[in-house]
């Protein structure tokens, strides 16, 4: 992941980059069924454009962790002042600062193409999450729209989504199991749970 180029980009992300489609965005939110009172972990949460629907679906006593790496967006976002039990933490999400087995659901909107490292990003995430927790990996774009936008941008040409067998393979190999992926041409989700 290129942290000086999402720091340089926090600015005029929401304007330029983000999602605009506040529909678009509830309708994931609903699909994601995070119950009430859930701890989730938001990696790469950017300039929390999928926060406000996020918390929205928790209702007062879940908890959110929104992390990213690039400490621009994660101001962008603290600036926004959502309220909802909420924290923010600058972090890679290869070398998560926090402890085992803390969270019921983790949420990638819009950032697994970005990781360097999928199997230690992966192996990371299986560590903080809670036995019996859930992964959830999506965009409100296809696979193919997503990895036709990074390849156009020298930045980002390299951070693309898996197709669905390196997907599988990936998830397998981290522990996760009854994973499902759903790829249409408006919105791209996989989630997985682990099990151990």
């Amino acid at each position: 992941m290129n942290r000086a180029y999402f720091n340089e980009q926090a600015e005029t992300w929401d304007e330029t980059v983000a999602e605009k489609d506040a529909a678009k965005l509830k309708r994931m939110a609903e699909r994601l069924d995070i119950k009430p009172g859930a701890t989730v972990l938001d990696v790469g949460t950017g300039t929390g454009v999928f926060l406000p629907f996020l918390l929205n679906n928790m209702e007062v006593a879940g908890q959110v962790v929104a992390l990213d790496f690039a400490e621009k967006m994660l101001a962008r976002a603290r600036d926004k002042g959502f309220s909802g039990n909420i924290d923010f933490l600058q972090a890679d999400a290869a070398n998560l600062p926090l402890g085992e087995e803390l969270f019921d659901v983790i949420v990638c909107y819009s950032s697994f193409p970005h990781f360097n490292d999928k199997p230690k990003v992966l192996a990371e995430m299986s560590r903080v999450m809670k036995s019996g927790g859930r992964l959830l990996i999506c965009h409100t774009s296809s696979r193919s729209e997503i990895n036709e936008i990074h390849r156009q941008n020298p930045a980002v040409k390299n951070d693309l989504l898996p197709d669905q067998d390196e997907m599988q393979l990936l998830l397998g190999t981290a522990g996760f199991t009854e994973i499902k992926i759903e790829d249409n041409q408006d919105s791209y989700l996989t989630s997985a749970k682990k099990t151990r």
